[in-house]
């Protein structure tokens, strides 16, 4: 038996319901966005029917995708950082008994696991700085201005480069803004136990990938990012490590 492939096979449903869960247990349902401080520094970002970017047609931005690892040094504009937040984690509506929130995501059971961190270095009126998406309010929540955090994060992501004309280029340190996303699996533990690791997984493909096709409906590039060193990446962004931690990246910016 190859034990690596434990994770995969993590929805053995018949398995799975010979647990209670936390749910049926009556145990406190978790929040699907972290809380922040009343004094926190919140952005407003575009609202969503305010949006006049991202018309592309979809057939386009399919026959187009590709991982790009070189960005020009333009910035991007507010109007494009929120729609590519809306894109990857807005909420469209919530249910009447406020349990559940519609996003442009799908997630397992509606339990949206991850988190959206934000490394900005070149987005219009914003500050460089470490921030964190809210999705229920559609604002940035600002962690920490920082000139250096784009290095942090790229040294936590392996400093990974790809060669470009005479030098080397950085590819989430050299970004417009680079998207961290963290997974807090408890959501979706509370509702499916030991199934909610391989869900927490699936869903992180549904966000990366909306992230993919949102930039291509604006001209611009990205990249997914499995390999980064978690320890590092956790200190960076300030999470705990066990009931949060680092999980996937992407940097984004704009190409030629």
């Amino acid at each position: 038996m190859n034990t690596y492939h434990d994770l995969l096979k993590g929805d053995e449903w018949a398995v799975f319901g010979q647990f209670t869960t936390d749910q049926q247990a009556g145990k406190t349902r978790p929040e699907v966005q972290k809380a922040y401080p009343p004094d926190a520094k919140l952005i407003d970002l575009v609202p969503p029917e305010a949006f006049n970017v991202g018309t592309r047609p979809v057939i386009d931005v399919i026959r187009e995708r590709r991982s790009h690892r070189y960005f020009t040094d333009g910035a991007l504009s507010l109007e494009e950082l929120s729609f590519l937040l809306w894109a990857t984690q807005g909420v469209r509506g919530v249910s009447p008994d406020g349990t559940r929130y519609y996003r442009n995501v799908p997630s397992g059971g509606n339990r949206h696991p991850l988190e959206t961190y934000l490394s900005i270095h070149r987005v219009e009126g914003v500050d460089v700085g470490l921030y964190r998406y809210l999705p229920l309010d559609h604002k940035l929540l600002l962690l920490r201005a920082d000139q250096e955090v784009g290095t942090q994060v790229s040294q936590a992501a392996l400093h990974q480069s790809s060669s470009h004309e005479v030098k080397e280029f950085y590819f989430i340190q050299d970004c417009a803004v680079a998207f961290v996303w963290t997974a807090i699996p408890y959501r979706s533990e509370w509702r499916y136990t030991t199934a909610g690791s391989k869900l927490v997984a699936i869903d992180a493909g549904h966000i990366c990938q909306n992230l993919y096709l949102a930039c291509g409906a604006l001209g611009l590039g990205t990249c997914s990012i499995g390999a980064i060193n978690r320890k590092k990446m956790d200190a960076v962004l300030g999470v705990d490590g066990e009931e949060e931690f680092s999980f996937y990246a992407a940097p984004v910016g704009r190409v030629e």
